[in-house]
């Protein structure tokens, strides 16, 4: 009686979860996924790297703000640092097309080239493009581009070898392409913080010298 009872008990919770599967609200959500990952693929890549940036800079001023270090919400900062995320995400986008042009497969051996390049490439030109971005948004003499760069970008890319080689192993081995920038938005969540934290919290050390020679 209870083997009875528990195997249609099993069928009762097979049936649901077909319908929900076939369900239109399914179907419909199927429908979404395969237009912006096929259809618009770089507008869908555009748009989650400018939105997690945007709210990886948004939680590290909540922590500031229940810290004590600022006493309200900069618009203006958040703004910036989604519209980072944006020309950070379009690099991205090409180069992940262009990696697995230039290295087909998903070997060991081809996917560690990929993890190789994308470490010893890749990621300095996208620290050098946020910083870039961020100097234009801001309107920073070249002085100021090049100090961020060296005293804040190192930082970035000693973080970025400690996140992003295995991370990017799984990435590289399992997830067709059009899928990577979302991966790499979702992985570089805290990162976002980190780097937001870095390009607005930590000083340059020459700051003073740069504005005397700006006078």
């Amino acid at each position: 009686m209870q083997l009875k009872t528990r195997n249609s008990r099993m069928q009762y919770v097979g049936l649901t979860v077909a319908r929900i599967f076939k369900s239109e609200v399914i179907q419909k959500c199927h429908a979404v996924s395969h237009t912006m990952f096929n259809k618009h693929l770089f507008l869908t890549n555009v748009g989650i790297s400018l939105t997690l940036s945007g709210v990886g800079d948004i939680l590290q001023q909540h922590y500031e703000l229940l810290q004590g270090d600022q006493q309200k919400w900069n618009h203006t900062r958040t703004l910036h640092m989604s519209v980072t995320g944006m020309t950070v995400g379009i690099f991205c986008h090409h180069t992940y097309k262009l990696l697995d042009s230039f290295f087909p497969g998903r070997t060991l051996k081809t996917v560690l080239k990929k993890v190789l390049v994308d470490q010893l490439v890749t990621s300095p030109l996208c620290i050098t493009i946020f910083f870039v971005t961020l100097a234009c948004l801001e309107r920073s003499n070249v002085n100021t581009f090049v100090m961020q760069l060296k005293q804040k970008g190192w930082r970035l890319y000693v973080a970025d070898w400690v996140v992003w080689p295995p991370a990017q192993i799984i990435n590289f081995y399992f997830l067709p392409t059009r899928f990577r920038v979302l991966y790499d938005n979702t992985i570089s969540l805290g990162y976002d913080v980190y780097t937001s934290y870095v390009a607005h919290e930590i000083p340059l050390e020459v700051e003073a010298e740069v504005c005397e020679n700006t006078e």
